[in-house]
């Protein structure tokens, strides 16, 4: 081993990360209302090989199993998301008592077992129900999450300290509001405009509640990232553009600076939507922001993509080396994004949310030798050593993800988990790299 547990400092936060459609199934169980996603993984032609998260890992009933599982390879903090509709089948109003019992049944087999619990607000299954109504695409959203917010935050907050508002706002307003290929499977620019927008006030205003119920609360938001490069020199203004609508969108209207029109020229059109005093509504003070780091993004100039006028040169046209979903293995993008995340005023705090890979893992003797898992972790962070010693502080680092899970519209084809499950049973076994993870963090 290249390092050890101490290189990255005594308060490092070691932890592994899931969310609540990708492996609680029970969609319909004790109550629980549809969601987006349950929806559009149920409708036929959606999803990979017409899969659906309705199992999902069956993490409702074999949570204990699982968090036993992440004490094993000795991690101390799991961040998990909480499912909307489990808890308000119907939006709004009533309040179901079973789902809000599973909850404080995981946070307590946390603290029993001495795991400290993070939770996740929204990771983008919200009840079918307000997506009839418009879903993000309607400003109501905002009281709608600040409802759902204020209750979570007062029923969980002696319990928990550490908060994400949202995860990854990019990544369910792109693929579910404007390309269609993620719940809701919504349409078009206009329809993405609303949902940014109504994302970021959201961002905000769930921080401000959780502050108010829970003043001594970790409050963070997590943001997608990718690392983007023109394929020549001639392609440095798509990238640019680019670079502004994965990277810049959310993190900037959080932090008082309002959207970055200097590159995306259309976001001058949100004003259609923006309502006196939004500009201050989207900040927020967070304690920590929460970057999410997979792979990086090569375009070029297109007069095909309209808006943005860039298209991505994917990993496999490139010939270079690429994960199952033909994400570029690229550890240099990780730390390029660290020190730029780190430069904005007003980030007090990183923290990696979420990294980590897909590969074609197969048991063999009820092994996982996922070496190419192992390899790619040591080289990503080998970066976060490489921008503390700049003096840049990046305070934990949480892997994607604890178990493999139901990869959205992919399916449960790429497997990311540092256990493997078997489909065909549920059983879970630890791969090499979770043995690799408990060996550093003994």
């Amino acid at each position: 081993m290249d390092f050890n547990k101490s290189d990255f400092g005594e308060n490092f936060i070691w932890g592994a990360a899931q969310a609540s459609y990708q492996t609680e199934g029970a969609w319909n169980t004790d109550g629980k209302g549809m969601s987006v996603w349950d929806k559009f993984s149920q409708t036929k032609g959606n999803i990979e090989r017409n899969e659906n998260g309705n199992t999902a890992t069956d993490f409702y009933h074999k949570y204990k199993e699982d968090l036993l599982l992440l004490k094993s390879m000795n991690f101390k903090h799991f961040r998990f998301s909480l499912s909307w509709s489990r808890i308000f089948p119907k939006g709004t109003g009533e309040i179901n008592q079973k789902g809000v019992e599973f909850y404080h049944k995981v946070i307590d087999k946390c603290l029993e077992v001495e795991i400290i619990p993070w939770v996740t607000i929204y990771h983008w299954d919200h009840p079918q129900i307000l997506e009839v109504q418009g879903g993000w695409t309607n400003r109501k959203m905002v009281d709608w999450f600040s409802e759902y917010t204020d209750f979570v935050s007062k029923e969980y907050g002696f319990k928990v300290k550490n908060w994400m508002i949202l995860n990854e706002p990019l990544s369910f307003t792109v693929n579910g509001y404007m390309l269609g290929t993620m719940a809701p499977g919504k349409k078009g620019v206009t329809n993405f405009r609303k949902a940014v927008h109504h994302a970021n006030l959201c961002q905000a205003e769930g921080g401000r509640i959780v502050r108010k119920n829970v003043p001594v609360a970790n409050i963070g938001t997590t943001h997608f990232t990718s690392f983007i490069e023109g394929q020549t020199n001639k392609d440095t203004k798509a990238a640019e553009r680019m670079d502004a609508l994965i990277n810049r969108i959310f993190i900037e209207p959080s932090l008082g600076m309002g959207y970055p029109e200097d590159k995306l020229h259309f976001l001058k059109t949100m004003k259609k939507f923006m309502l006196p005093g939004d500009i201050e509504k989207m900040k927020f003070n967070f304690d920590f922001i929460g970057l999410q780091y997979y792979f990086r993004t090569v375009v070029k100039k297109s007069p095909f993509v309209p808006f943005v006028w860039a298209k991505e040169v994917t990993a496999k046209q490139r010939g270079v080396e690429a994960n199952e979903m033909n994400g570029e293995v690229y550890p240099e993008g990780f730390y390029q994004l660290m020190k730029r995340f780190s430069s904005y005023e007003g980030v007090k705090k990183i923290i990696i949310t979420e990294n980590g890979s897909c590969f074609n893992d197969v048991i063999d003797n009820n092994k996982i030798p996922d070496n190419e898992r192992i390899e790619y972790f040591k080289s990503h962070l080998s970066e976060i050593l490489r921008i503390q010693k700049e003096n840049i502080k990046i305070d934990g680092y949480f892997v994607w993800s604890l178990t493999d899970n139901f990869e959205w519209e992919k399916g449960f084809r790429p497997r990311f988990g540092l256990v493997y499950v078997d489909y065909n049973n549920l059983k879970r076994y630890i791969k090499k790299s979770g043995l690799w993870f408990k060996e550093l963090l003994k």
